[in-house]
């Protein structure tokens, strides 16, 4: 069996809030989509995520990367049509004196190791650039506006990054 770090696919590592469950938009002209209950909280949920989630199935190994941890496959994949359940990261605080970094930086390295191909869209990547730009393996982070979560046009900038990765010769 192959390991997630030794995979030719790329991952697309997928947040929950501000990316699928949607907030800070005027309630007036609120995005399409609908409330689901998750544990006696209401998320909004886009709409449109699904089937962007679904555009890019096929060129991408999708794996949840949100607080949310297994609860994501509880909720999401039927509420969005989504083939699942995904695999999910799992969080733990930071070592007691280790360098501050962003919370997900630990679960993402151990889940992809170094070298392979990693998406990632969040609405918050504060302080990863650095990371990602560090990185041996191709990186590339998508930032989603909170209101509005994943569009077409971060589809198409996921797929052309993911046809644009060099192909691994056969070994």
């Amino acid at each position: 069996m192959k390991l997630p770090a030794n995979s030719d696919v790329p991952l697309l590592l997928v947040d929950v809030d501000g990316v699928i469950s949607l907030f800070g938009f005027d309630l007036d002209s609120r995005p399409e989509g609908g409330f689901v209950n998750v544990e006696g909280i209401h998320h909004y949920i886009s709409r449109a995520a699904g089937a962007h989630l679904r555009a890019l199935a096929n060129d991408f190994e999708m794996v949840w990367c949100t607080g949310w941890e297994e609860k994501a496959n509880e909720y999401l994949p039927h509420a969005l049509s989504l083939p699942g359940p995904f695999p999910f990261l799992t969080f733990s605080a930071p070592a007691p004196g280790s360098t501050p970094r962003h919370w997900k930086l630990d679960a993402i390295d151990a889940y992809a190791g170094p070298d392979r191909p990693v998406a990632w869209i969040d609405d918050d990547h504060e302080g990863c650039h650095e990371w990602a730009g560090e990185r041996p393996g191709p990186t590339l982070l998508v930032t989603a506006l909170p209101p509005l979560g994943i569009t077409a046009a971060h589809v198409e900038e996921l797929l052309r990054w993911a046809a644009a990765l060099p192909k691994r010769a056969a070994g």
